[in-house]
């Protein structure tokens, strides 16, 4: 192979020299070309924005790079928990929900393992306490409800008062007879408080909601009402208010349903098949001997003495129910309100005027005005009251036929003013409204020796305390 030469040019310098001082050139050239290109954009940059979008570019590039470093931290810190999710998942055979998100909630997808037993199978609900998840239980063999509590201090707080009442409840009724929600389980999840219930189908609400509140059929209200007397009586005989009842917290136990076409609307709707239902949430119950707060209960089921503080007691449930009724009834509510005094005056409108002597208890005098309710029914809220509230026997859809007025004077019974003068359930369940139950559905009285024993229980847990 020949070797190339380095021969004199015609100056009489080498090539070598001639080679190096070409590529400087050439370095040169395009050192020069690049500061004419940065010259050219810079003009660009002038002529083409004013100094306020150049700042706000400035501005929205370092938020960009903000972004961006806050995205790398956050990949870094998942790349963490994914390498240690995969120990887990070597260990148990399943992924492991171990985050949260920004309001507390745990996170959790289809197939995740809670506390090596729990494996999920969807999201039944979302509320403000947290998530309900529906899980399939290994130890038991069997699908459960898992309501898995936020990691807040306040929620973990209620979620053990609830565990508490829910497991003296079970305690009393083991085979869930009373109607009220059993509790199978619980346990702190990274300190996510998880209870786990009896999968139930949807609340007497949403099944109405997603009828378009088309009201219940007669016969399931006549059978709605009476279980729900029930359940609460029996929390009643244990010295428990519920505080909170409301359609939310009533749930079918089977929403399956038969699709009907009604020709007078021109649409479908559901046609429930069995009217069965259990109550739930138990977070606000409260006992007998137990600190009463001055508000409970939702809103629009809220009694006039808890809206007067004058102080309340297990009537107050009464009330709730007379409410809950009228809706399932109606597939309206009655109280349509969020302010105090057009409460009142809703009240007045349905029910008659306040009794004098709960307006001098009061220390809510704003509300009133030597004696009377303080509300212009000539404003565009009394309009709105006018317009919307009536007489309670007025609602009746029916009253000429005996059983709708026998309904309608059992809520009237139980939306008395006065707390003393109002129904208590016992009473409640002895209505002629209920004559005409079918055998079938009638649930067995409490037996004698049942409230011997309860009685014993009671005794012997005041003496431990």
């Amino acid at each position: 192979m020949r070797r190339r030469s380095y021969s004199s040019d015609r100056n009489g310098s080498s090539s070598e020299d001639g080679y190096h001082s070409r590529r400087k050139k050439r370095r040169r050239s395009r050192t020069d070309s690049r500061e004419l290109d940065v010259k050219r954009e810079r003009d660009s940059m002038k002529r083409d924005y004013s100094s306020e979008n150049f700042s706000r570019r400035r501005r929205s590039s370092s938020g960009r790079r903000f972004k961006r470093e806050k995205r790398d931290r956050s990949e870094c810190l998942s790349e963490r928990s994914r390498s240690r999710s995969h120990r887990r998942r070597r260990r148990h055979g399943s992924e492991v929900p171990t985050k949260v998100d920004q309001d507390g909630h745990l996170k959790f997808k289809r197939g995740d393992v809670v506390s090596d037993r729990y494996q999920i199978e969807k999201t039944l609900g979302e509320g403000t306490f947290g998530k309900v998840a529906k899980c399939f239980d290994k130890k038991r063999g069997q699908t459960v409800a898992l309501k898995i509590i936020k990691n807040i201090e306040r929620y973990r707080d209620a979620a053990k008062l609830e565990i508490n009442v829910l497991e003296k409840l079970t305690r009393k009724d083991p085979k869930g007879k009373y109607l009220c929600v059993s509790l199978f389980d619980h346990f702190n999840y990274r300190g996510h408080i998880c209870l786990a219930f009896p999968v139930l189908g949807e609340s007497t609400f949403d099944f109405q909601k997603n009828n378009n509140y088309r009201p219940y059929s007669f016969e399931h209200v006549r059978h709605m009402t009476y279980q729900l007397c029930w359940a609460v009586k029996f929390m009643h005989d244990n010295r428990l208010t519920h505080t909170d009842l409301k359609p939310e917290n009533i749930l079918l136990v089977d929403s399956s349903h038969k699709v009907e076409y009604s020709h007078r609307k021109r649409r479908e709707y559901r046609r429930l098949k069995n009217a069965e239902i259990n109550v739930i949430d138990m977070g606000s119950a409260t006992f007998d001997h137990e600190h009463h707060s001055a508000v409970v209960s939702t809103r629009h089921y809220r009694a006039p003495e808890v809206v007067l503080e004058l102080g309340w007691a297990q009537s107050c449930d009464v009330w709730s129910i007379g409410c809950i009724v009228f809706e399932f009834y109606m597939g309206i509510t009655m109280f349509q309100t969020h302010d105090n005094l057009e409460h009142l005056a809703m009240m007045e409108r349905i029910l008659g005027p306040i009794p004098n002597h709960m307006i001098e208890k009061t220390k809510k005098t704003k509300y009133f005005r030597r004696g009377k309710l303080d509300w212009d029914s000539k404003s565009s809220a009394g309009k709105y009251v006018r317009e919307n509230c009536k007489p309670l026997i007025r609602y009746c859809r029916r009253r000429d036929e005996p059983e709708h007025v026998k309904f309608f004077d059992l809520i009237a019974q139980m939306l008395e003013y006065e707390p003393s003068r109002r129904l208590n359930l016992a009473e409640a369940l002895k209505h002629p409204f209920f004559n005409n139950l079918p055998s079938d559905k009638r649930l067995p009285s409490k037996t004698r020796e049942d409230s011997i024993s309860s009685r014993r229980s009671d005794s012997r847990n005041e003496s431990r305390r």
